[in-house]
C-alpha cells in the first residue's frame, strides 16, 4: 500500500529534527564517556530505524488546519517530540512483551543480551538487557520532555494529558493480559487510552494549541477517538492475521502474547466450550496450527466480520467530522487521505 502524501509532508523535517538532536547529545554525553555515546546510539537506531511517523503528522495537520504556518519549525519539534515519547514506549513495550524484532530487526533488549552473552560478562544476560533497553527509554521520554519546555500552556497541559493516559492504558493492557478473559468494555478502553489518545487525539490537538488557539480542541477529539480506535482495531487484525514482512513481527504474536483485544473478547462471547477451551490457550506459546485454529475462531465466531463492520463505522464517523470541522489550508484533504489509509492499512 503506497504511504500517502500526508505521512510523508511532515516526516522529512521531523527526520531531520531527530537526527540533529540526537547527534547534538551523542557529541555531548558522548564526549564525557563513550558508554553515555552507546545509549544515544541505541536511541538513535530505533528512533531513526523507520515508522509510520502517525503522530508528527497528525500534529503537523493540526497545527496546519489552525492556520499555522507549515514552514513553522515549532511544529517539526513537537513532531520530533512525539517520535522520541513513542521510542520510550517501545523500548519499554518491547521488554514487557518479549518481543523478539522490532521492524524486522532484534530489539533492543534482545541485541544486548546478546552482546553479554558473547562477551561473557557478569551477571544475568537478560537481567542486563532489560535494564539497557528501560534506560534508553527513560532517556528517550526526559529528551522529548526537554523539546517542549518552552510550549504554551495548552500544549503543555495535553501534553501531560498525553503521558499519562498512554502509561494508564498499558497498565491496563499489561493487567489484562496476565487475567485473561477481559471483557468488552476493559478492552475497548484499554484501545481508547492506550492508541486513539496517544496517537490520534492528543497530537492532533497539540498541533493546533501550538498556534496558540484552543477553540478546536472539541472538534479534533470529535475526528480523533473514532480515527484512533479504528487505527488500533485495525492493529489488532494484524496483530492477528497480519504477514511477517509486511508487519516486522512473527504472524501470531499478540497471540501469543496474549492481548487482551475488543477481537478477542468479541470472539469469547460468541465462542462455543470447544471454542473457548483452545481461545484459553492464547497468551502460552503456540504451535503455528494453533495459531491457525484460533484465526479460524475469530472468523467462525463472527468477531473479524464484527471488528471490520465497526472500522467502517468508525472511519464514516471520522470523515463526517473532517466535514464539519472548520480546517485551514488542505488540512481537511490530507486528514481525510491519512483517515482512510490508517483504517485500512496492511502494516
Amino acid at each position: 500500500m503506497t504511504v500517502p502524501a500526508a505521512l510523508t509532508i511532515p516526516a522529512g523535517e521531523v527526520d531531520a529534527r531527530l537526527d540533529a538532536v540526537l547527534a547534538d547529545y551523542g557529541k555531548q554525553w558522548g564526549t564525557l564517556d563513550p558508554l553515555f555515546g552507546e545509549t544515544i546510539e541505541l536511541l538513535s537506531t530505533l528512533v531513526l530505524s523507520g515508522g509510520k511517523r502517525v503522530r508528527p503528522a497528525m500534529a503537523y495537520w493540526g497545527f496546519v488546519g489552525a492556520g499555522g504556518d507549515p514552514a513553522d519549525g515549532s511544529v517539526a519539534n513537537l513532531g520530533a517530540a512525539l517520535e522520541l515519547l513513542q521510542a520510550f514506549a517501545l523500548f519499554h513495550d518491547d521488554v514487557m512483551d518479549g518481543s523478539p524484532t522490532r521492524r524486522g530487526e532484534p530489539t533492543a533488549h534482545v541485541r544486548a543480551i546478546s552482546d553479554h552473552e558473547a562477551n561473557g560478562w557478569a551477571g544475568d544476560a537478560r537481567r542486563y538487557g532489560e535494564s539497557v533497553a528501560i534506560l534508553a527509554g527513560d532517556v528517550s521520554l526526559v529528551l522529548s520532555d526537554v523539546l517542549l519546555a518552552d510550549a504554551n500552556p495548552d500544549v503543555r497541559r495535553l501534553w501531560n494529558d498525553l503521558r499519562i493516559e498512554v502509561n494508564l492504558g498499558q497498565f491496563l493492557d499489561v493487567v489484562g493480559t496476565a487475567r485473561g478473559d477481559v471483557p468488552l468494555e476493559t478492552a475497548e478502553r484499554i484501545v481508547e487510552y492506550k492508541t486513539a489518545r496517544y496517537t490520534i487525539v492528543r497530537p492532533l490537538q497539540m498541533g493546533a494549541a501550538l498556534t496558540g488557539r484552543n477553540d478546536l480542541e472539541e472538534s479534533l477529539g470529535a475526528i480523533g477517538t473514532p480515527l484512533g480506535i479504528a487505527f488500533q482495531l485495525r492493529d489488532d487484525m494484524l496483530g492477528v492475521f497480519g504477514e511477517t514482512e509486511r508487519t516486522g513481527k512473527p504472524v501470531g504474536d499478540d497471540l501469543r502474547e496474549g492481548k487482551p483485544t475488543p477481537l478477542l473478547a468479541r470472539a469469547r462471547e460468541s465462542a462455543t466450550p470447544d471454542q473457548l477451551e483452545l481461545l484459553d490457550l492464547i497468551g502460552s506459546n503456540l504451535s503455528a496450527d494453533q495459531i491457525v485454529d484460533i484465526q479460524m475462531i475469530f472468523a467462525d465466531t463472527g468477531a473479524v466480520a464484527d471488528v471490520e463492520t465497526q472500522i467502517q463505522a468508525l472511519t464514516d464517523q471520522a470523515l463526517d467530522a473532517i466535514a464539519r470541522t472548520p480546517l485551514a489550508g488542505d488540512a481537511a484533504t490530507h486528514l481525510t487521505e491519512l483517515a482512510l489509509f490508517l483504517a485500512s492499512r496492511t502494516s
